[in-house]
């Protein structure tokens, strides 16, 4: 209380008409910070990974000369979240399999998991393939399984695995792979020792970021705000997991916590007419424009987003790929020209129709801007034209854009009106159709499923945008159905994500004694 009155009292703040949000605190506090680097224990696992990874491309090319076998094997090697390393060989492989697979259904009469293998792996990697298997199935196999794998189906159907982050999937697949009677144990091996490799990297990178807002001492600076570094990483991560993109993790985890200040500063905390001024500045987005501010806060809060601005032109710069830093900062100014509605709809007790907010909460959910920023370190995929491609708009964009928004409002849309927030989408579907909120609940989250049908086809061949990126952006989707998919905005409430971080960047996967 006492950093808030200070904090008033220096910028002249007038009083508020919405209450304070009361964010509940950091879960972490800064027990990352201090992570220092065991570089013997990297090299270690990282010349045992090297080792094991010829064994395994073995095993996999080995496994060619039976297609239900190829298919079981490079299913493992989704599962346990090593497919990386065989991107070309699995690429190749699928293309061969998916052209012969008339001739291979004539041939063979595969039995049920074995259609339901070959048209989640197909499909998983973008092959058009006509649905054989249903939640009935698997509903009715639960009953008659073992304990292990009752609890295995029952994860499934709460949370199906394409819809599931990849590298939360991996790591509770390893644990009921390890089960297994007929498991490979040089792949579990394998397995283990690349994942807890990984996670030394990850640990780093979060070190790295939390010491980065640490230095800004924003907590302080800004006690109204979600002080949320390490749930902001598990966002970055859930992108794209891999060793290759640490850069572009460090760039998005920046860029969607400067999204959440500006998105608690316009909801919690500044008066409409600060937010006005405050978004005239972003729109000039030059150091000039700092004068107009009539706080010192946003002053503080203004000069540190054109640094991170500076930043990435800087990093870009030197890539040759200034354009990804201007898109990057248009999206910006789009999300606070959103912010700014949405604002004005509150401060003037405005319900918009559930069309209109949509078309508002497209830019709200911040979904383009993450995407953009997701792409920097993708030089080798993602040049002028996909940038180009990503403002255009494209199905499975806008589909994302509306799963993270109405996902994100049906989760947290009481607590937002205790505070005072605009209506979320789910007070706006009450009033233009005149139902509860709980059909208006259930129609929204129709909308959501249809949305993963559009994402679903616009990832089949031949697809309009490289298939990397589609996948990345299939796992930025992810990361809100994780986040808001039970009905619990675990962002702004981070006891909900602790176990999720903990299993992926505090706790090793146990070795085979």
């Amino acid at each position: 209380m006492e950093t808030q009155a200070h904090l008033t009292a220096n910028t002249n703040q007038p009083n508020h008409s919405r209450p304070e949000a009361n964010f509940p605190p950091s879960v972490w506090g800064c027990s990352f910070a201090s992570f220092s680097f065991p570089q013997t224990e990297f090299e270690s696992y990282s010349r045992q990974v090297e080792e094991l990874k010829e064994n395994v491309k073995d095993m996999l090319m080995a496994s060619k000369k039976d297609t239900v076998e190829h298919i079981e094997f490079i299913n493992l090697l989704c599962r346990l979240g090593v497919s990386y390393h065989f991107d070309d060989e699995i690429e190749n492989s699928l293309k061969e399999i998916f052209d012969d697979l008339p001739h291979l259904l004539e041939k063979h009469d595969f039995d049920l998991y074995t259609l339901s293998l070959l048209f989640r792996v197909l499909r998983q990697h973008g092959f058009k393939m006509p649905c054989v298997f249903t939640k009935a199935n698997l509903e009715s196999s639960a009953m008659q399984s073992s304990p292990r794998l009752a609890d295995h189906i029952r994860n499934a159907l709460i949370r199906p695995f394409h819809k599931g982050l990849p590298r939360i999937e991996a790591r509770k697949y390893i644990s009921f792979y390890e089960e297994e009677e007929s498991r490979n144990d040089t792949l579990l091996k394998f397995a283990k020792i690349d994942f807890n490799r990984v996670q030394l990297l990850h640990r780093q990178e979060l070190s790295i970021l939390s010491r980065w807002w640490n230095d800004l001492n924003f907590a302080e600076e800004f006690p109204y705000a979600r002080d949320r570094i390490v749930e902001v990483y598990f966002w970055a991560n859930g992108i794209h997991f891999e060793p290759q993109y640490a850069f572009s993790r460090m760039v998005v985890t920046k860029y969607i916590k400067f999204v959440s200040l500006v998105d608690d500063t316009y909801d919690a905390y500044a008066s409409f007419e600060e937010i006005q001024y405050f978004s005239d500045a972003i729109e000039r987005c030059c150091m000039d424009a700092i004068d107009q501010l009539p706080a010192e806060y946003l002053k503080v809060l203004y000069r540190a987003l054109l640094n991170l601005f500076n930043e990435t032109e800087s990093d870009m710069g030197k890539q040759g790929r200034s354009y990804a830093s201007y898109y990057l900062k248009e999206a910006f100014k789009e999300l606070a020209r959103a912010y700014q509605v949405e604002a004005q709809w509150a401060d003037e007790g405005h319900v918009p129709t559930f069309d209109e907010y949509v078309r508002n909460g497209l830019a709200t959910s911040a979904f383009g801007l993450i995407t953009a920023a997701s792409f920097v370190e993708m030089d080798e995929v993602a040049g002028r034209e996909e940038y180009k491609w990503l403002n255009s708009n494209p199905k499975i964009i806008k589909a994302g854009k509306m799963i993270g928004r109405l996902m994100n409002d049906i989760a947290g849309h009481e607590d937002e009106q205790k505070r005072g927030d605009c209506a979320s989408g789910v007070e706006c579907f009450m009033k233009q159709y005149d139902v509860s909120d709980k059909k208006a609940i259930e129609e929204i989250q129709k909308m959501v499923a249809n949305g993963w049908k559009d994402i679903n086809e616009d990832c089949m061949r031949p697809t309009n945008a490289p298939m990397l990126l589609l996948q990345h952006t299939v796992n930025l989707v992810r990361v809100h159905d994780v986040t808001y998919g039970d009905d619990d905005d675990a962002y702004t409430i981070p006891l909900s994500l602790k176990d999720y971080v903990t299993l992926l960047y505090v706790e090793q996967v146990p070795m085979c004694e």
